[in-house]
């Protein structure tokens, strides 16, 4: 089972600028090249590809996830001493690309990771220091003894669970869950339209709030409320999906540190589940399910 977070994985920028003189620290920025070439924090490392992988949940797709990351976090200088900590632009706005890291490396079983709370922009709002110079980081032996977490799903654990009272939560925009687009990428960039069937939704936009910096998670209480308007509960076990397991990772965030004792995450998501012609689907409004083949 998953339990929640020993400690907040969330830090403000006051306490990652505290952080950084006072342990290693590994920061990983996960915007594209450009955005980051125009401005960072100072010593971040350019990682995109935590945002743009996409896997499948076979167990040769889930080995070739573990290896790419394996080499790339090593590469960045990640050695289990380290602490990551990984942000994107705002939290609104990267949907989810820094959470994925967390989400990641917690499924990697890496023992120190944090998540910058408001992203690039609540760093600059607090006053920080911006950099352009690119770090040439020392590459490190990622570790291989690490025992891996129990919070990665499988396609055949989703088929296993259906009808039954696991909760499967799809945190996709409006236009995905009414079965309108197959994804962010383009409405007809995955094969089918829909969502899995017997799914509850909770767009992944509503475990945040404004705040002065810009965008921040809400509190345990407030998501936890959240999570009640769609009748889930922290005692549920939880199957999060959305596309390609971004923006699951940011609800993932937040559920963990809202005290959720068992959530866990289908990776492969609608990218993966929809290929398939044989894997059945909810299509049109939740007021008129028709399910399909």
């Amino acid at each position: 089972m998953a339990q929640a977070s020993p400690f907040p994985i969330l830090i403000a920028p006051e306490q990652l600028s505290a952080l950084q003189g006072a342990e290693p620290v590994v920061i990983i920025d996960t915007r594209d090249a450009d955005t980051y070439a125009a401005g960072h924090i100072e010593g971040a490392v350019n990682l995109r590809e935590i945002f743009t992988y996409l896997a499948t949940s076979t167990p040769e797709g889930l080995q070739a996830l573990k290896d790419s990351f394996a080499e790339q976090l090593g590469a960045a200088g990640l050695s289990g001493i380290e602490t990551a900590v990984f942000y994107e632009d705002a939290m609104n706005s990267g949907y989810g690309q820094s959470c994925r890291g967390y989400y990641l490396l917690t499924w990697l079983g890496y023992p120190k990771v944090r998540v910058l709370n408001g992203g690039f922009s609540a760093w600059k709002s607090a006053g920080f220091p911006v950099s352009t110079v690119v770090p040439v980081p020392a590459p490190k032996a990622f570790p291989t003894d690490l025992t891996m977490s129990d919070v990665m799903v499988t396609l055949d654990d989703v088929k296993a669970v259906l009808g039954t009272d696991t909760v499967l939560m799809d945190v996709r925009d409006v236009d995905e869950w009414i079965g309108d687009s197959s994804s962010p990428y383009g409405k007809d960039f995955a094969p089918r339209k829909g969502r899995l069937p017997g799914a509850k939704w909770l767009e992944w936009y509503r475990f945040m709030k404004p705040s002065p910096q810009g965008p921040v998670f809400k509190s345990p209480d407030e998501v936890r409320a959240e999570c009640a308007t769609a009748g889930i509960l922290p005692d549920d076990s939880v199957f999060l999906y959305c596309f390609k397991g971004a923006r699951a990772s940011n609800t993932f965030l937040a559920l963990k540190q809202a005290g959720f004792k068992d959530v866990r995450m289908y990776f492969g998501s609608w990218n993966e589940w929809s290929r398939d012609p044989s894997l059945p689907i909810e299509t049109g409004l939740p007021t008129a399910q028709r399910l399909s083949a």
